[in-house]
């Protein structure tokens, strides 16, 4: 049975490439690649699918009206998919009333679990904040599988 190790897995290979589903206000899917990878939530502390995404980008709005996210991760004729209720945390939304240096560290977590890495942090900080990006955290209602 898959778990969120299985999504772990995944998300090592392939930079954490995955397709991300979201439901629009008529009705209609809108799906997109994005680099994913499991982060611990900041404030309980439990394993979160996660990706950051820039602030104007339309998934955000189907998810503050109430969308449920889908993760989905193929590698092979292998895959796993995660589907859940989704926090977002960023310039736009913080509802846990993180600090800018708690938001900032979260973005950067995220970015490492999705296999990124950088030579300057201080200017990924900072194109961070120029496009309002925003941290997803997908709290996993089901997890399917084809392994």
């Amino acid at each position: 049975m898959a778990s969120l190790e299985t999504v772990r897995s995944f998300l090592t290979e392939e930079h954490g490439l995955a397709v991300v589903s979201t439901v629009q206000s008529d009705g209609a899917v809108l799906s997109t690649v994005v680099n994913c990878g499991v982060v611990d939530h900041p404030i309980t502390k439990e394993p979160r699918v996660a990706f950051v995404s820039v602030g104007s980008a339309a998934r955000l709005k189907h998810i503050r009206r109430g969308s449920l996210v889908t993760v989905a991760i193929r590698r092979s004729w292998n895959w796993v998919a995660v589907t859940g209720d989704s926090e977002l945390i960023g310039p736009n939304d913080n509802e846990l009333g993180l600090s800018s240096d708690n938001v900032r560290v979260l973005l950067r977590d995220i970015f490492m679990a999705a296999g990124g890495t950088h030579d300057d942090w201080d200017t990924y900080d900072q194109t961070m904040l120029d496009e309002a990006r925003t941290a997803v955290l997908v709290t996993p209602s089901r997890i399917r599988s084809n392994v």
